[in-house]
């Protein structure tokens, strides 16, 4: 039977070929009946089991404590193959057959093979990124092939060869060029740079009126298009040279910097962000914003890291707004009102498009009916965008989200005063506030009020805490997930109370970051979080939303319900390691801020 032992279990498929054969030539098998006691504690624990059939159950040594169900494909007692001496009971609830896997061999492996080890460290950041690695050639294939064309490329700027310097010049800094070509005989090209420029009048004292041939750069290194860009990087680091000349045939067609090439990377976002940039009618606009979901596809498709995409889809979204945002509200209001962004949004932490969640804070002496028109339109328009009327209408189309300076910091302070669960999420939405459009300055002034009411009032940092631990942690009493029939509810379980708690904890220690994750790390630098509970929470937190986003893909729905059944063996490990780290958070902000349910 040791044969048919299935090498695609995660960590044995981080073993070597030779370490392989080796855990085949000592696995044994093992059969225990209905409530046999497996392993006692205080005892030496000489193999690792691994489950082929049946169930085992882990309790504390009276058996009245219940910490975990192992079924097939499962391990235990990993902790006793580390520390020498098992510390629980584990009795099969029903006949249940075991490979057994010596100690000795596991602890080479173990030694030996930091792959396999890093996979048993608590750390689930780590023992994720060991599960990420297999991703790493599927990133360099899309890079890889990607080809050379005009989406991104740009086109040339060609000069004649007696084309005066400040006539170069100027039109270069119109079209915002930094680099030309100089056609000095038909398709035979010579190249001129900003820099060039700039050395030839200041430093060598070439007048104005002088021609620009002499100075250009020849020959130009090229590649053809359609050739891969993978080339183009080959070719640029070779000749370290920053740009080619793009040919269709001899004739140039276009420019290519380093810069495109590394933005090119990850499905062509650079080219979506300039077409944002460009767009000069909301229909220009719309075309670009509904490329995003084909985007996170091909993102999601190749790979490519949680974090990175929300921090890519984050700036999108934030570039589409500011665009609907400038095309609608006129440039003199700019300066008189700051659009806000709420929610994931402003968080940084929005991959697929929600409900809208927006506030304008207005110059103080300016009233409402000033912005009505416009906020009404704004909000219309982002639904056009793609973006859902938010049910709950935090939106700018309404009044109550759209005050002067003052106006809102009399609502927090009022808000505070209630203390009330509604008015500790409206806390809680400002909290996450991020300024995108507009008088970008407005927002600090608020956001120090909001800190200095946060820290000024523990009773209220108390109840500000409480819908942290509102949710119940997915587990059993035996420590598995649970989910019903619909699945798992992964934003109450899991994804709300880290991101709530932590907010809470940003806010009674000053810190001024939105995203969770930054709010983690500073948190952890402060001393408030250890190493590890930031490291588990931050990937736990990732784990949560990539899954989620998996799900949201392939089934094609916006909902936060997780099922568990479409998760590998390995994966099911991770969710419930981190629903565990999310419950031992929860129960750490009880006692922090003396929260008694």
């Amino acid at each position: 039977m040791p044969d048919k032992f299935n090498m695609t279990l995660t960590p044995f498929d981080r073993l070597t070929q030779r370490e392989q054969t080796h855990l085949r030539q000592n696995l044994d098998v093992a059969y225990f009946r209905e409530y046999e006691t497996i392993l006692a504690p205080n005892q030496p624990c000489d193999t690792l089991h691994i489950v082929i059939k049946g169930a085992v159950e882990e309790t504390d040594a009276q058996g009245k404590e219940v910490f975990a169900h192992y079924t097939p494909d499962d391990l235990f007692d990993v902790r006793a193959q580390l520390d020498g001496k098992t510390k629980h009971r584990y009795v099969a609830l029903e006949d249940t057959l075991c490979y057994l896997l010596p100690h000795a061999v596991f602890q080479e492996f173990y030694q030996k093979n930091s792959d396999f080890s890093a996979y048993f460290d608590s750390n689930l950041a780590k023992r994720q990124s060991l599960l990420d690695s297999a991703h790493q050639q599927q990133n360099l294939a899309e890079f890889i092939l990607t080809k050379v064309d005009s989406q991104i490329y740009q086109a040339p700027l060609i000069f004649p060869p007696h084309a005066s310097l400040q006539q170069v010049t100027l039109e270069m800094q119109q079209q915002n060029c930094d680099a030309a070509l100089i056609e000095l005989a038909p398709d035979d090209y010579a190249i001129i740079t900003r820099t060039d420029l700039l050395h030839a009048i200041a430093l060598k004292g070439h007048a104005l009126s002088s021609e620009v041939s002499p100075i250009a750069t020849y020959p130009v290194h090229d590649i053809e298009q359609d050739e891969y860009l993978f080339d183009a990087m080959i070719r640029m680091t070779r000749h370290r040279c920053k740009r080619l000349m793009v040919k269709c045939g001899s004739k140039a067609v276009g420019m290519l910097d380093l810069t495109q090439v590394l933005s090119a990377f990850s499905t062509h976002s650079h080219v979506l962000s300039l077409r944002i940039a460009n767009a000069t009618s909301i229909e220009e606009l719309a075309l670009a914003a509904h490329q995003q979901r084909e985007l996170v596809n091909n993102l999601h498709k190749n790979g490519i890291r949680t974090v990175f995409m929300m921090e890519l889809i984050s700036a999108l979204n934030e570039h589409i707004i500011e665009k609907a945002f400038e095309l609608i509200v006129p440039k003199h209001l700019h300066d008189h009102c700051c659009l806000l962004v709420l929610g994931s949004e402003g968080r940084g932490e929005q991959i697929l498009k929600t409900d809208q969640d927006n506030a304008l804070i207005i110059k103080d002496g300016l009233h409402w009916h000033q912005f009505a028109p416009l906020m009404e339109t704004f909000s219309q328009t982002l639904q056009q965008l793609g973006y859902p009327l938010c049910k709950g209408k935090v939106m700018v189309s309404n009044p109550d989200w759209v005050k002067s300076q003052l106006e809102w910091k009399q609502s927090l302070s009022l808000w505070a005063d209630h203390n009330t669960a509604r008015s500790v999420m409206s806390l809680a939405i400002i909290a996450d506030a991020l300024a995108v459009a507009g008088n970008r300055q407005l927002l600090t002034p608020i956001k120090h009020h909001l800190q200095h009411i946060m820290q000024q009032q523990p009773l209220l940092l108390m109840e500000f805490a409480r819908p942290a631990l509102g949710f119940a942690v997915p587990l059993t009493l035996f420590g598995q997930v649970k989910q019903n029939k619909q699945g798992l509810d992964i934003k109450q379980g899991g994804i709300f109370p880290i991101v709530h708690g932590i907010r809470t904890l940003a806010l009674e220690h000053g810190i001024t970051a939105t995203n969770t994750f930054a709010r983690l790390t500073q948190l952890q630098q402060k001393g408030v979080l250890a190493e590890l509970t930031k490291d588990n929470l931050s990937e736990a937190l990732k784990l949560f939303i990539k899954w989620r986003l998996t799900q949201q893909l392939q089934l094609n729905h916006h909902h936060n319900i997780l099922d568990t059944k479409q998760l590998n063996r390995t994966e099911r490990d991770l969710l419930r390691h981190s629903l565990h780290a999310v419950k031992k958070f929860k129960q750490w902000l009880g006692y922090h801020y003396q929260i008694r349910d």
